[in-house]
């Protein structure tokens, strides 16, 4: 994990997901969803999450030294501020058509967080709009998403922010705990390191409750929804069952949150050595029940409330994040079966992932780790792979931006 061979080997890798990337730059602001070979898919109207994401990782870029990451930044800013925003009634729309006109009026947690999220990595690498961005967006998710009650975020709005959704979800609340440590790494506000805390501790203990298979669906009152979509178990955003990339997402995020209390004169003496254990134990539960469980290598994507699994299917998200789970638990604890685990999956990666025809990574795999095409088309931008080639090359901290800024790692 520290050698500097393999330093050097994930730099490369690193440039080589970010010029694959260039391609979803749209000539009319933002970037579009990317087919296997990198060109943009015009079925596919531009989602504003794509955009964030590839926002944020050209902020990373940026901060790297990669030429030409600070355009595709403000590009990405512009778009935010402009094409996206919904001027009459705040907020950001899910989706923006080729054309220009919305085609997702709707208003949600999952996306917005992504505004939060590329905004504060933005703004950690100087990029002009980026403040204003984040501000407008730290507002709207302050006064649209945040339930103080809760501690959670709820999920969807219409297009007026005038008739709230009962569906709550974990995932969104997942990717909320990112946005809002990137917010306070790049503002200093203890408030946003608050919030995240709150939301990190609460889905743990719901994992705790389900042997650690983490409930992702919930109604109004935060009660699970077990059976919710269980006849479309391989739904891309909302799937039945227990996610397995969630478990290791939640280990990796539990840990940033730790460091940054552990950091942090907002949280002075803290040593959270409960998020540690259950960092520990979601990890562990995913190594048990997902990875390799049904006759291949690879972690399923979901299980049922047994542990069965239920979708067999191997995101590539899903190993980035057992590797970016597996080095921050390293960092943390220096248990070197962590270190054995990252070896494994980068291994892993080689033989069945890194697509060397076409670029970056093979998102879907089938059961038998042939590429498929089934839960998610194309290749839709390079947020998972390349932040899992950056992680063991900084130090654990709240978020990347800050992390790559302070202590820039080897080119």
């Amino acid at each position: 994990m520290d050698s500097p061979a393999h330093h050097a080997w994930l730099a490369a890798e690193t440039r080589r997901l970010l010029e694959f990337g260039r391609g979803a730059a749209l000539p009319d602001g933002g970037f579009g969803w990317l087919d296997r070979r990198g060109a943009v898919m015009p079925s596919v109207p531009p989602p504003l999450y794509v955009t964030c994401r590839m926002t944020h990782v050209y902020s990373l870029g940026a901060l790297l030294g990669v030429e030409g990451s600070e355009a595709l930044v403000d590009h990405g800013v512009a778009a935010l501020r402009g094409r996206f925003r919904d001027a009459a009634h705040g907020g950001w729309f899910t989706a923006v058509g080729h054309d220009g006109s919305p085609a997702d009026e709707r208003k949600q947690a999952y996306p917005h967080s992504f505004v939060v999220l590329a905004a504060s990595s933005a703004l950690v690498a100087g990029r002009p709009g980026a403040r204003e961005l984040l501000d407008e967006a730290l507002d709207v998710v302050e006064r649209r998403f945040w339930d103080d009650d809760a501690g959670m975020m709820v999920e969807a709005w219409d297009r007026a922010f005038s008739k709230l959704d009962d569906y709550r979800g974990m995932n969104s609340n997942m990717h909320t705990v990112e946005a809002f440590l990137a917010a306070y790494a790049a503002t200093g506000d203890g408030l946003w390191l608050d919030r995240a805390t709150r939301i990190t501790r609460r889905a743990l203990a719901f994992a705790r409750e389900h042997d650690w298979r983490l409930p992702e669906h919930f109604d109004p009152a935060w009660t699970p929804l077990l059976d919710h979509h269980i006849d479309t178990p391989d739904d891309p955003f909302r799937p039945y069952g227990s996610t397995m990339g969630h478990w290791l997402e939640w280990s990796r995020l539990a840990l940033h949150v730790r460091a940054a209390r552990m950091a942090s004169s907002v949280c002075p003496h803290a040593t959270d050595d409960d998020l540690l254990h259950d960092a520990v134990a979601l990890f562990d539960a995913a190594v048990r029940e997902g990875w390799h469980v049904d006759g291949a290598p690879g972690f399923v994507y979901t299980v049922d409330w047994t542990g069965t699994p239920r979708v067999r299917q191997r995101l590539h998200w899903v190993l980035c994040e057992a590797l970016g789970a597996a080095t921050t638990l390293w960092q943390g604890c220096g248990d070197d079966r962590f270190r054995d685990w990252y070896a494994t999956w980068w291994a892993y990666a080689d033989a069945h992932l890194l697509d060397r025809v076409d670029g970056s990574w093979h998102h879907e795999l089938d059961p038998q780790n042939r590429p498929a095409e089934t839960i998610r088309p194309g290749k839709a931008d390079v947020y998972h792979a390349l932040q899992a080639t950056l992680l063991p090359r900084l130090p654990l901290g709240a978020a990347l931006a800050t992390a790559v800024r302070d202590q820039p790692p080897a080119p």
